[in-house]
């Protein structure tokens, strides 16, 4: 699969203006500049539609300059996280208090994938997942935590986590924190919305309007944020970063 065709100039264009504006609200920030209707920051585009300005790729299998193929491209106007190899697309930019809104979708067969935020040391677990807090996809799952490096509190912890002694947030520990419910999702190959709302140490999961998970106490409060390549292709049409 290659990549669409796009207009270099007028995505260019787009690329700069959403990153100065991402820039606004980076670290910390508010965002200045463009607001809407209602007087607020407008919702910032992190994908300009076209290609992968503003983004990179962390892949092991490419590390000393090997030849593979890409694990995320941009084909029929779609974001497209292939799976394989392994890796994570990554924001240049750094974030804190927002409402992140991703619209995904499996074209085929479904498994993992999910959104990492607050990520800051690079291949802190497992010499690839970035330290983070993973707002995950994987079919069925979707809503998960899993905590990478980093940690957050939520409401019937051990019944959602397990016996408290097993906790942890590297390795083999119960870093994986239960959803809420059992059928927030769309049948496979319609597209889902999720909503990640970071304000403070707070992280809220939406998916199709279900309050899927809630963490407080989160032990980061800002940093980038990645999509994975676990896998499975997983197609992404919207990620659209909110300043709160």
């Amino acid at each position: 699969m290659r990549p669409t065709p796009w207009r270099p100039f007028r995505f260019a264009l787009l690329s700069l203006l959403a990153v100065a504006a991402a820039g606004c609200c980076a670290a910390g920030g508010s965002a200045g500049g463009e607001q809407d209707a209602a007087g607020g920051p407008r919702p910032i585009a992190l994908w300009n539609g076209g290609d992968l300005t503003g983004w990179h790729a962390d892949v092991p299998a490419a590390d000393g300059g090997k030849q593979v193929e890409p694990s995320f491209l941009v084909k029929d106007g779609l974001l497209v996280s292939l799976g394989n190899p392994p890796g994570h697309l990554i924001t240049d930019a750094s974030f804190s208090d927002y409402r992140l809104t991703v619209e995904w979708r499996w074209p085929g067969k479904p498994g993992n994938c999910g959104v990492l935020v607050h990520c800051s040391t690079p291949r802190r677990l497992y010499g690839m997942f970035p330290q983070s807090i993973e707002c995950q996809l994987h079919v069925g799952n979707a809503g998960d935590f899993w905590c990478i490096g980093e940690d957050l509190v939520v409401p019937e912890m051990e019944q959602r986590r397990g016996p408290r002694a097993e906790w942890g947030v590297d390795g083999d520990r119960r870093r994986r924190i239960a959803n809420l419910t059992d059928d927030s999702e769309k049948p496979l190959g319609e597209w889902n919305t999720m909503v990640i709302e970071c304000r403070g140490r707070e992280v809220v999961i939406r998916v199709n309007g279900d309050l899927v998970n809630h963490g407080t106490d989160c032990t980061a409060d800002r940093g980038q944020i990645a999509i994975q390549a676990e896998g499975a292709v997983c197609e992404f049409r919207k990620v659209e970063l909110q300043p709160l």
